[in-house]
């Protein structure tokens, strides 16, 4: 199998295994009892904290809040904002954002806030004249990704950060869940208030996440009951996942080790941009985090790619994981007003630390068969 997908989630890195079995087993203990069986547990959680602050760039492990991944940390994010900042009814975002985001600002609109949609351009970046325009004593949140997940495409949070905190008084949420890992996260006094990650993006496992928060911003709690997470999300605490979240964090923190995967990503482009007439990068034209590439194969369709490439063992997407089957044009490459014919052949390829040359060029070895293949049927058939 080649798997060229690590967008919609990753392989587990051995280290993040090899530290949970431990807390699978033999420690078992609860980390919020008082008996030394115990502590083993709860030092394990705080250690974790620690390396996951240190993928963040976080001043301190207290900023960092463990939840059960991107999407409940996104909407605790901007739920808690709102919270936070009573009385103002506005919220900023932008067109492509992840459906955690997204649908959740969809659904706040219907309950009456005001929600503000900042475009795109045809290579997927934002204008921040339109960011400074939106926000206003009104916003409540601004809420906008790091990097795009079907894309690659990086926006500029830390000038956005400036913008909003110059403007208002609005919280600064930036979902990280697709940066984390191949890009620095945070740089020091930023201004950039929430961070939203997700282990899994990174070869940790899945069903845990974080959320940063900065100190001094006084975000509700998440859930009542115990005194867990500094008595911002009780519930009992999934050891052997944080415990993995952490392993994962110290694994990827040296981001410098994404070169080589660019490399890899590039020299795919490069391939397919010289055998295959007719092709084009979506995002090429922006920033882009290092491995994710956009591809658009005209006159074929983005499915019936997925299923060939899937027949020899290669797993790509058609977009987002989370809008797979709904056979609907990517929202994303909608606001970047690719045009439909192209939209609909657009497949992405997301790569990760594990890809190595030979699948890249087995990869396209295959492409231009499979292409030739749809393209012909489809002329056929129109």
């Amino acid at each position: 199998m080649i798997y060229f997908d690590n967008n919609a989630t990753t392989e587990m890195a051995g280290a993040a295994v090899a530290a949970m079995l431990p807390f699978l087993s033999e420690h078992y203990g609860n980390p919020s009892s008082a008996y030394s069986f115990a502590r083993t547990s709860r030092k394990a959680v705080e250690e974790a904290r620690e390396k996951v602050a240190g993928l963040l760039g976080a001043d301190q492990p207290d900023e960092v809040v463990f939840t059960s991944g991107g999407t409940e940390s996104d909407n605790w994010a901007i739920r808690g904002a709102i919270a936070a900042r009573h009385g103002k009814n506005k919220i900023v975002t932008t067109r492509v954002e992840h459906e955690a985001v997204r649908k959740l600002c969809d659904a706040l609109e219907e309950d009456g806030f005001e929600v503000q949609r900042l475009e795109v351009d045809r290579e997927g970046m934002i204008d921040l004249d339109q960011l400074a325009e939106a926000v206003d004593e009104r916003t409540a949140v601004v809420s906008m990704m790091l990097a795009n997940n079907e894309t690659g495409v990086i926006f500029p949070v830390e000038a956005a950060a400036k913008i909003v905190k110059d403007r208002s008084d609005a919280l600064f949420h930036v979902d990280a869940v697709n940066a984390a890992g191949k890009v620095p996260i945070l740089g020091k006094s930023s201004g950039i208030d929430l961070i939203s990650v997700s282990a899994h993006k990174f070869h940790g496992p899945k069903g845990v996440g974080a959320l940063y928060i900065r100190n001094g911003v006084g975000l509700p709690r998440q859930s009542i009951g115990g005194g867990q997470e500094a008595g911002r999300r009780a519930g009992t605490e999934a050891v052997h996942q944080i415990v993995g979240m952490g392993a994962a964090a110290g694994f990827v923190s040296d981001v410098s080790k994404m070169e080589r995967v660019q490399e890899l990503r590039d020299r795919l482009e490069r391939g397919i941009l010289e055998t295959l007439a007719d092709t084009s990068i979506n995002g090429a034209g922006s920033p882009r985090i290092p491995n994710t590439s956009n591809v658009s194969f005209a006159g074929a369709n983005g499915e019936g790619i997925l299923a060939r490439l899937n027949d020899i063992g290669v797993c790509v997407s058609t977009g987002s994981a989370c809008n797979e089957g709904t056979h609907t044009v990517s929202p994303v490459l909608k606001a970047m007003e690719v045009p439909f014919d192209l939209a609909t052949s657009s497949v992405r390829f997301s790569l990760g630390r594990m890809n190595t040359e030979e699948e890249v060029d087995k990869v396209l070895e295959e492409l231009p068969g499979i292409i030739s293949d749809l393209r012909s049927a489809y002329a056929a058939g129109a």
